[in-house]
């Protein structure tokens, strides 16, 4: 478990309990909505900030200072600033899940079909991703593995894909019938059945 301190601390204990709970479920991050549903209002997050605890690192969206530091902060603050329903998907996704040598240049994010913002770094793909089709993987919120590779298989890198595909097996991320059934839910499972580069199991067709 990792513990929190403070070398001088204005926080009382039940304060930076609290911000502390806020920032472990996202690497050290939290929004203000976040906050105030914790029972913490803005005229404290104010306060912080100005004290060097906190850091407001954009609209509505703070670091704990003495959290320790998390690899993919860009990612987690994006999905932050998106919202609940958004993921690090696409070749981001790869690169949290160590699979191939993907490292975007750019942050890949999934958000609602209803989302309008834009933000630099940051390129936004519009889908409505059901509850299955996402996870928490080191602190991130990703899409998971399976829509992960469809994803890519319908635009991305062929040659980054199926190594990420060959990756993904070897680990025991996904199987080979996982994978099937995912592309069975797929518009256009033949062309990704195509691009993924392997044999996959035959499945029932499902509604895309």
């Amino acid at each position: 478990m990792i513990k929190l301190t403070f070398g001088v601390s204005l926080m009382s204990a039940s304060t930076s309990r609290a911000f502390y709970d806020l920032a472990s479920e996202h690497g050290g991050y939290f929004t203000t909505r976040e906050a105030l549903q914790s029972g913490l209002s803005y005229r404290q997050l104010s306060y912080h900030v100005l004290s060097g605890e906190l850091e407001r690192v954009s609209h509505g969206v703070y670091r704990l200072i003495n959290y320790p530091a998390h690899r993919p902060a860009d990612m987690i603050t994006a999905t932050l600033w998106a919202g609940p329903d958004s993921a690090i998907s696409h070749e981001s996704a790869l690169a949290v899940y160590g699979l191939s040598s993907a490292m975007p240049a750019i942050v890949h994010l999934t958000a609602p079909s209803t989302f309008t913002g834009s933000r630099d770094g940051v390129r936004i793909h519009h889908a409505d991703l059901k509850p299955d089709e996402r996870r928490v993987w080191d602190d991130v919120p990703v899409t998971i593995v399976e829509r992960s590779l469809i994803d890519v298989a319908q635009g991305g890198d062929s040659s980054l894909l199926r190594d990420a595909v060959s990756d993904s097996l070897a680990q025991g991320l996904t199987t080979r019938l996982r994978l099937a059934t995912a592309v069975a839910r797929s518009a256009h499972r033949a062309e990704i059945r195509r691009a993924l580069g392997i044999r996959l199991p035959a499945v029932k067709k499902t509604a895309a």
